[in-house]
């Protein structure tokens, strides 16, 4: 796909026509629109084209041979993803694959294989990046305002539901893993994002509250190239949803709170410290209306694409990730 073909409208496939499905497809750029959709429970299909339109196909082999599908979204059960994202780049499509992209990092290497041996883009769904919180947080980091890392605390949350144990998440063999690999793989991508190469310190998974086979709490202490410590708590017992990353630099601290929605309204504040030390100077931003990442980040793939340079999350990226999260697991 060339630079004109981002310009006409792009055909989209989608696979997976659940929650996060139908977010992605709602948020799609004005120069895309859905030619077709499958999911494997039919009637959840068929009622997603008659609410969002496309072709209602009966495989994901009927979806890829559709005349008019440039890229795919995959937003499937983890165990799927990987599979489904090879097909998809065999048949010649670009791929759009949710987070955490598979359950090893040997099938998000599997993906990078296929990729380039078939010169297909894809991009993983770390939507968080494109928050507005995240991206001011992002430069005001890179700018070297506020001098060097120092630490980083942050913890990510939420209460789970009545059965949330029977539920396919918390199933190893579909899920690859609990909390650490649901939603402690989006702090751990927003970590690297920030401040690049991780390595593992220290790790504890519990299995506190649920009875289940996979950990429902998971403390982590990463340590960036430059010796700063990251520590991470990510919980399917918080109760209260709750969204929180403290970066501390030498001159300033930075937090951020909430993504919306249950998680509250979205913060930015900036403590800044003063040549005399004491209270700093505190700015805080508050980010209300309607969640504009998934669109966001969408654009971004496509920039991807056309070989633009972009801030959405690469297979390589990715496979940093899961290499910390395997470490966790393996310890």
């Amino acid at each position: 796909m060339n630079v004109e073909t981002v310009q006409r409208a792009i055909g989209i496939g989608l696979i997976g026509c659940g929650k996060i499905g139908e977010k992605r497809v709602v948020a799609l750029p004005s120069n895309c629109s859905l030619v077709a959709a499958y999911d494997i429970q039919r009637d959840v299909a068929q009622r997603f084209v008659e609410s969002h339109g496309g072709q209602l196909c009966d495989s994901t082999d009927a979806l890829l041979r559709c005349t008019g599908i440039d890229a795919v979204i995959i937003a499937t059960t983890h165990d799927q993803l990987a599979d489904l994202s090879i097909l998809a780049i065999q048949h010649g499509k670009h791929v759009f694959v949710e987070k955490p992209g598979g359950r090893t990092t040997n099938e998000i290497r599997s993906i990078r294989t296929a990729a380039a041996e078939y010169g297909m883009q894809v991009s993983v769904g770390f939507n968080h990046r494109f928050h507005p919180a995240i991206i001011a947080a992002k430069s005001l980091i890179d700018s070297g305002e506020y001098g060097r890392l120092l630490w980083v605390r942050a913890r990510y949350g939420h209460g789970g539901r009545l059965g949330y144990e029977k539920e396919w998440r918390t199933n190893k063999r579909i899920s690859g893993g609990g909390e650490l690999l649901d939603q402690g793989c989006h702090l751990i991508d927003l970590a690297t994002y920030f401040f690049g190469g991780l390595r593992l310190d220290y790790s504890r998974l519990t299995t506190s509250y649920w009875p289940m086979e996979v950990e429902d709490n998971a403390f982590l202490a990463l340590v960036t190239d430059e010796d700063a410590t990251i520590w991470l708590h990510v919980s399917w017992t918080e109760w209260k949803n709750t969204f929180s990353f403290e970066v501390t630099l030498e001159h300033a601290k930075i937090e951020i709170g909430g993504l919306g929605g249950s998680y509250g309204t979205e913060t930015l504040t900036v403590h800044k410290m003063k040549p005399e030390m004491g209270p700093p100077d505190t700015q805080r931003s508050s980010y209300e209306g309607v969640d504009e990442s998934w669109g966001l980040e969408f654009a971004d793939f496509l920039r991807r694409i056309t070989g633009v340079g972009t801030r959405g999350a690469s297979l390589e990226s990715t496979i940093a990730v899961h290499e910390v999260i395997a470490e966790a697991y393996k310890r």
